[in-house]
């Protein structure tokens, strides 16, 4: 097969780093591998930011909100390990992870298009056909926003060594809050410059649709770009870094194999996330209707309450993700590997309070608060997660174990659903009352934190 370039010489540090043989990468190649993620957050942070409010506006009943939301993370389960696995054995002239966007993008960007469109086939309010063509394109949407979303995480283990790898997850990770930011607050802008934030019953508002088509747009051009500017390691290039045998890296290990033999941090970091992701479930299921029914006082959602609460929760988004990626910048990228845990423990315990806050707060103005605090958690805990499980991986089947890790963040997402159909009625079917659920689930998970033995960082 054809093998890619590897980086130009004026673009790494050939010295070694105390950790592994990986050259120090230029910032400017570090900017290519991370930008990327810029758009592929877009396609995410729409469908979470605005998934609950269009199939509350196609007609879903809000007790079964939770059978959509199992759809995304079933899909990511699937994709994932599976990309990982064969990019691991991909090296063409495209690269060995590229391929796998250059297939991705396109779809998720037709997907993207037809997603806020649901209701906008003559189906009619509350039919089965129009939930179903909803549920169909969530599912494709997000099996090729998975494919899109793997590569950027792959090429991080592949080329980046430990000293700079808090630097490039927490850029990878604002990069995606920046994408979110646009994302969520396009509805919001939209509707001021004039765009239709209403439409009629059952059809989703041009505001949202219109957000969609550019967000597709976005994604298509920052994925180009990454594609364009990062030059994979060929395979001599990446074994010789990773110290991996050429004869070993040929053996093709099946994903039962690799998991029964994962290493510990593995299964511990998975188990903090089991608190996290359960969470992060509930707000992007409920967070519209909470904020409706705190703020506005409606659960309508034909009415002009909700759909101005639906906007409302994209701009509390967008704060969340710009107070991200402040955060990202200003102390995450500074944060040493023997942090990393810590920062973990943290983050979880600000994201809880934030949840826990939303319950009690009435005015929209305030929310900017909590939500401040959620977004420096979801960021954080992304990153310390990544990197606190990647510190042990030694360059075999990196791709196919960051993808299995990804199950790690599915399955809470799924378990949440499922118990949703049991919880919410239990609570009287209040939406701000599923994000103190979501907040105690948080602050659990920080006292789970002390389960995971870092290899680098400090056992605090």
């Amino acid at each position: 097969m054809a093998q890619t370039t590897p980086i130009e010489s004026t673009d790494v540090t050939p010295a070694a780093t105390s950790h592994n043989a990986l050259p120090k990468i230029s910032l400017k190649t570090i900017f290519a591998m991370t930008f990327g993620f810029f758009g592929v957050n877009m396609a995410f942070s729409l469908q979470s930011s605005q998934m609950g409010r269009i199939f509350q506006t196609i007609g879903a009943d809000p007790t079964k909100l939770g059978f959509f939301f199992l759809l995304p993370p079933l899909a990511g389960m699937i994709v994932q390990p599976l990309v990982g696995k064969y990019s691991d054995m991909t090296w063409n002239r495209f690269g060995r992870r590229m391929p796998y966007l250059l297939i991705g993008a396109p779809i998720a960007a037709l997907v993207m298009i037809l997603l806020p469109n649901a209701g906008s086939f003559g189906f009619g309010y509350a039919s089965l056909a129009a939930l179903w063509f909803g549920a169909v394109a969530i599912l494709f949407m997000d099996l090729s926003s998975n494919v899109c979303m793997q590569p950027f995480k792959m090429i991080i283990g592949d080329m980046v060594n430990e000293d700079q790898k808090d630097l490039a997850w927490s850029w990878q990770q604002s990069f995606s809050n920046l994408g979110g930011v646009l994302a969520t607050i396009f509805p919001f802008v939209l509707t001021w410059f004039g765009v239709s934030n209403v439409a009629p019953k059952g059809t989703v508002p041009m505001s949202v649709r219109l957000a969609f088509y550019i967000g597709a747009g976005i994604l298509l051009l920052t994925s180009l770009y990454t594609i364009i500017s990062v030059k994979e390691y060929d395979p001599e290039t990446y074994n010789r870094y990773h110290h991996v045998k050429t004869q070993a890296k040929q053996k093709t290990a099946s994903l039962w194999h690799l998991v029964k033999t994962a290493p510990r941090a593995f299964w511990e970091v998975s188990f903090v996330q089991l608190f996290d992701w359960f969470a992060f479930q509930y707000l992007w299921t409920y967070g519209t209707g909470a904020i409706a029914a705190n703020v506005w006082h409606t659960a309508d959602a034909s009415s002009a309450g909700y759909q101005a609460a639906g906007n409302w929760f994209g701009i509390l988004s967008c704060i969340q993700a710009l107070a991200a990626v402040v955060w990202g910048f200003a102390v995450l990228s500074r944060t040493k590997p023997a942090q990393r845990k810590l920062w973990f423990r943290i983050s979880l315990i600000m994201g809880g309070a934030g949840f826990i806050w939303i319950f009690f707060i009435h005015s929209q103005y305030l929310l900017i608060l909590p939500f401040c605090l959620i977004g420096i958690c979801y960021l954080t805990m992304q990153t310390q997660a990544l990197s606190l499980f990647t510190e042990s991986l030694n360059g075999e089947n990196e791709g196919a174990y960051l993808g299995l890790f990804n199950c790690g963040i599915c399955l809470p997402q799924i378990i949440a659903s499922l118990l949703s159909f049991a919880i919410f009625p239990a609570i009287g079917q209040s939406m701000p009352g599923m994000l103190v659920i979501a907040g105690v689930a948080l602050l659990l998970g920080a006292v789970a934190v002390s389960v995971i033995h870092p290899k680098l960082s400090a056992n605090l």
